[in-house]
């Protein structure tokens, strides 16, 4: 068994897509997604259901790890406000170097803040600093470094 992809369903997938290039330094994985016909409909349970989108490689794992999958639904319900403690998947995590700077880069892409930005000592003596951010769509990311102390 082999972890592949985690999904983001975008209102506007290459507005999304672009931000996790310049954002967070995803690469796009080729060809676009144009997904449509009798078999889509099929595995999503939809009718009339067309996806385009892309996959995105994440930094850190080189042409065979696994990818971010950014895809946009010719129809979707609206979502509910951004929220850590909404039901089903919380939020996507990056290890980075400087939680603070690649915030910075992350908000000046059209990110937003959801919490703050804080140092924790753990007991065996490693600091985490996480903060935790929404893209420009809602979904949470957790950025996070760990130092040992």
């Amino acid at each position: 068994m082999k972890f592949v992809h985690t999904n983001i369903v975008a209102r506007d997938w290459k507005r999304l897509a672009d931000f996790y290039q310049e954002a967070l330094g995803c690469t796009p994985a080729s060809p676009e997604r144009n997904l449509q016909g009798e078999w889509i409909d099929a595995v999503t349970g939809l009718k009339g259901t067309h996806i385009v989108g892309m996959h995105l490689r994440l930094p850190g794992w080189g042409d065979s790890g696994p990818t971010l999958e950014i895809f946009q639904y010719n129809q979707s319900p609206e979502r509910p406000p951004v929220a850590t403690n909404n039901p089903g998947f919380g939020h996507i995590a990056f290890l980075v170097e400087d939680v603070s700077k690649t915030a910075a880069t992350f908000m000046a892409h059209g990110g937003s803040p959801v919490g703050e930005l804080i140092s924790q000592k753990y007991p065996d003596g490693r600091v985490l600093t996480v903060q935790y951010l929404a893209d420009p769509e809602g979904n949470i990311v957790e950025l996070q470094s760990w130092e040992d102390k």
